[in-house]
């Protein structure tokens, strides 16, 4: 039994705090409002998030971060990549040096280009650090759906860690040292679920949907490699797994944000209906601002990115996707791949 924090009271965060809890182990569950994180105690349930899904009594919810963090061997932070850095600095005051650090956050900051673990190198030198990624819907967790998840980290002591605080006849977390690669992965996959659910939105099929998951998996696999990360990490969970679900289900609140788009709302309209971050609308701008700059050839994120910051149309998508781009369909090993336009 050891005492972990959980940092964001979301839905991923509230089912990881449960998983955790129900293995025995005391969890402090941060949340931005005092107000919510009476009511998390009270009914123990988080209502805001996943009404019906109640919590062990060991889920103790707080508005104090001190309190939250202080004394945990494990800190789990799942807030949006708005925050991320802000609230890392919080936490850092009140940590142990020993306490191994957990992100949960699929996104990239903006100014920076960096990843929520390289955040959490820069504000906890010293400090172990793992990244928890894969096609892991909360809703899902919470009804006991069979879901697999990845953690990964250069230290294998942090994975082992992780795997026996989140082990779940249901929940399976395998492990991998690319944690560069697992991490961008998470961040990449919501560009494209916005351009699957306006696919959807435009009442194109299962064809459609398969075309451009394999192709959106390619750009993934494309970029990833140019900025280090290993390419073959991308035919994992918390590559094409994730990119999957978050491409087929309004479940995904990018999914949803495309569906609106396509649908004709305005970005603005859009995120207001969906009422949640999703980060995909801040990572397309990011990602194709740096595939430009590298020179890396991504026609359907490029192609996102005009049409929320630059007013092109949908159809913009769909031409560059049938007409501008080679017809190699299998290119990890490709010499060439970085030259293909």
């Amino acid at each position: 039994m050891s005492k972990v924090a959980v940092i964001g009271g979301g839905s991923f965060g509230t089912v990881i705090a449960n998983i955790i809890a129900l293995n025995n182990n005391d969890v402090h569950f941060w949340m931005r409002s005092e107000e919510i994180a009476s009511e998390v105690n009270e009914r123990h349930e988080n209502p805001h998030y996943l009404p019906g899904y109640i919590l062990s009594d060991r889920v103790v919810a707080t508005h104090d971060m001190k309190a939250a963090v202080d004394g945990a061997s494990v800190v789990f932070v799942a807030v949006p990549s708005t925050s991320f850095r802000n609230v890392v600095q919080q936490l850092v005051q009140f940590t142990s040096p020993e306490a191994i650090l957990i992100s949960t956050t699929k996104g990239i900051e903006a100014g920076t280009f960096m990843l929520m673990s390289q955040i959490l190198a820069e504000e906890s030198p010293g400090s172990r650090i793992g990244v928890l990624s894969g096609p892991n819907l909360a809703k899902e967790i919470a009804k006991g759906h069979l879901t697999g998840t990845v953690i990964a980290s250069s230290d294998e002591e942090v994975r082992e860690k992780i795997k026996e605080l989140l082990k779940s006849d249901h929940f399976r977390v395998y492990t991998n040292d690319d944690m560069f690669g697992v991490e961008l992965g998470g961040s990449l996959k919501n560009i494209y679920a916005i351009i699957a659910g306006m696919a959807d939105a435009l009442g194109m099929g299962h064809n459609t949907n398969s075309m451009l998951v394999t192709r959106s998996l390619t750009e993934m696999a494309r970029f990833g490699r140019e900025l280090g990360a290993d390419p073959m990490t991308f035919l994992g969970l918390s590559g094409v797994g994730d990119l999957v679900v978050t491409c087929s289900t309004p479940l995904s609140r990018n999914f949803r944000i495309g569906q609106a788009l396509g649908s004709g709302k305005s970005i603005e309209e859009a995120t207001a209906e969906v009422g949640q971050t999703a980060e995909g609308v801040n990572t397309v701008k990011l990602v194709a601002e740096k595939a430009e700059e590298l020179g890396v050839y991504m026609p359907l994120a490029t192609g996102l990115y005009r049409i929320i910051y630059e007013g092109e149309t949908i159809r913009s998508i769909i031409s560059s996707l049938m007409l501008s781009e080679q017809a190699l369909d299998v290119e990890f090993a490709a010499s060439r791949e970085k030259n293909l336009s």
